[in-house]
């Protein structure tokens, strides 16, 4: 059962009392939105990071630098030439998921790698992480992958003490290019430094119209500090807001897909960067934000002028409408 907590609202609500505040569940995700307005032949282009990277750059989307890409055996043994003088990366599987396979190298002395938790691997274990990766270890279905390896993301100074090691990042749902509704996730120790809430990393609901928190959650149970840092996360604001939610709204018509996941980081020096599209986003950033998706995804489907307003204009509208007064 979906548990959501608000006022008036039993912890443990039945489908009816959902469907009163306008939550959104599985299948009416499902059938109402994903099927409706994502085509299946879009698909490979967010199920596959590398095809996601390469459409980015094609738009001219700000996202991490590309260093190189890993495709057979013969790559993995040229691995040092494709580095070149890199002494921080990151290295992901193409069609992965859930965070799985990601292997974030902070320091090098020599042919030595530093991990992101401050553990020391050799080049044997990075050999062997890349084979993982191609024989698709950590791919959906199992299907053998590619390796991408990207810049390292350095988070900007404000996030300080609002994630466990890894990157924060903000979750924007993007509907028929509207955002409708956001969240920042941040890693924990629990969520093993990912920003995957399943994991066990915190939810912070953020308000449209602000960039300001407005809930936090962990588990789906709601909470006042980070459970590492301590930190108060109803602090948190996220900056170059307008920025991050323009990046997000053009994914829509880069993309093609009208309901996605937008997932954004802040680099201390670049700014607001897409990490990834997710055409079947969650639902948990429901409760992070403590409202409904429907009434707003409703609104939007009303608009007889949605297809001819600017990015600028849907940008507007979401402030204006999805504002933590206006849930």
């Amino acid at each position: 059962m979906f548990k959501f907590l608000t006022q008036g609202l039993k912890r443990y609500a039945n489908p009816f009392d959902l469907m009163h505040f306008g939550i959104m569940g599985m299948n009416q995700r499902n059938v109402n939105y994903i099927g409706r307005y994502n085509q299946r032949r879009l698909y490979p282009l967010v199920d596959n990071k590398l095809l996601t990277k390469h459409m980015a750059i094609e738009h001219g989307v700000s996202s991490p630098h590309l260093i190189g890409t890993v495709e057979d055996q013969h790559d993995i043994d040229d691995i040092l030439n494709i580095l070149g003088g890199k002494q921080e990366f990151c290295i992901k599987p193409a069609q992965g998921s859930g965070g799985k396979g990601i292997l974030v190298v902070t320091g090098r002395q020599g042919d030595t790698f530093i991990k992101g938790s401050g553990q020391a691997i050799n080049m044997h274990d990075l050999r062997r992480h890349l084979s993982n990766i191609l024989a698709g270890l950590f791919s959906l279905g199992g299907k053998q992958d590619i390796a991408l390896i990207e810049d390292l993301i350095h988070f900007d100074n404000v996030f300080e003490g609002y994630s466990y090691e890894g990157v924060p990042d903000t979750r924007v749902i993007v509907f028929q290019g509207f955002p409708v509704m956001c969240m920042m996730r941040l890693s924990t120790k629990a969520s093993d430094g990912k920003a995957n809430l399943h994991q066990g990393a915190v939810g912070v609901g953020i308000c449209i119209r602000t960039g300001k928190a407005v809930r936090a959650v962990q588990h789906n149970e709601p909470i006042e500090f980070h459970p590492d840092t301590h930190k108060d996360l109803f602090k948190l604001q996220v900056p170059h807001w307008d920025e991050v939610l323009h990046l997000a709204a053009s994914c829509y018509q880069m993309s093609g897909l009208g309901y996605i996941g937008t997932d954004i980081v802040l680099d201390r020096d670049r700014g607001p960067m897409l990490l990834e599209l997710n055409a079947r986003p969650g639902l948990a950033i429901q409760t992070a934000n403590n409202a409904g998706l429907v009434p707003r995804l409703r609104l939007i489907e009303s608009l007889s002028r949605r297809q001819s307003m600017s990015v600028a204009q849907r940008v507007a509208f979401s402030k204006e409408h999805f504002g933590v007064y206006n849930k």
